[in-house]
């Protein structure tokens, strides 16, 4: 081993950021803190071939010291998702300028028209929108993990009115919906996320709710993130609110 632990940590991070990204370097930097023998973490992450490298870093962190080699391993993790990460304002509204801005419509369109594997959605207010219902039922056709939090009309209050927001999504076979329980939320809580997440790995944060007036008419604004720990945070993020059962299914 080299004699110098935090140039071989650095090495090693190096050579599996490569391998298996910053977002799952990150969990690997966790898990060799705990003690987790290199094998079975790189069955965790799906990456078998990375046991070698991962037990190269397990090594010189216990020769420098559990928490020092882990707090080290994260940020090594958080520049290397940096480096990899794109952000773009989104907008809805007028234009009264030549600036390029991408288009609040066209960039949640394009995130559900380029996802391979999972999808999930979240709005507070929903009213079908056409070109959205077409993407996701194609994301449905080709075999892509559906999955839509919205509002309810009760935990709304009066703040909604007309059909519950999951009707907007009633015709997509295959979608599945999620709401937070009112009896579970703190009294006058809302389900208030405005997202879309494609594969862990791009999400579009907005001001806006997935109807007409938030995606082509109102002033919105948020943002386009590809790449870096955020989306792949979200998705975590997301998959615990359901194992939890803080969402649950409609």
């Amino acid at each position: 081993m080299d004699v110098n632990p935090r140039a071989a940590i650095r090495a090693g991070a190096g050579e599996l950021v490569d391998l298996i990204g910053p977002a799952a370097l990150e969990d690997c930097a966790r898990d060799i803190a705990a003690g987790a023998l290199p094998s079975i973490i790189a069955e965790r992450i799906g990456r078998p071939e990375a046991a070698e490298a991962i037990a190269g870093i397990a090594e010189a962190s216990r020769a420098w010291g559990p928490e020092r080699a882990e707090a080290y391993l994260l940020g090594l993790c958080d520049g290397a998702a940096r480096r990899r990460q794109a952000v773009h304002a989104v907008w809805t509204g007028p234009r009264e300028h030549a600036l390029p801005v991408r288009h609040t419509a066209r960039a949640l369109v394009g995130l559900v028209e380029g996802a391979e594997r999972e999808l999930w959605l979240s709005t507070y207010a929903a009213k079908p929108y056409r070109p959205l219902l077409e993407a996701l039922g194609g994301a449905l056709g080709r075999g892509v993990a559906v999955s839509i939090a919205v509002e309810t009309l009760s935990g709304a209050g009066s703040a909604i009115a007309g059909y519950e927001p999951a009707h907007a999504f009633a015709g997509l076979e295959g979608a599945r919906l999620y709401s937070w329980p009112k009896a579970l939320r703190p009294a006058d809580a809302k389900l208030h996320a405005k997202l879309a997440l494609a594969d862990g790995e791009v999400l579009l944060v907005t001001s806006a709710n997935f109807t007409a007036s938030g995606l082509e008419h109102n002033v919105e604004a948020g943002l386009l993130v590809t790449g870096g720990l955020a989306p792949a945070q979200t998705a975590a993020h997301l998959r615990e609110l359901v194992e939890s059962g803080v969402l649950e299914r409609i």
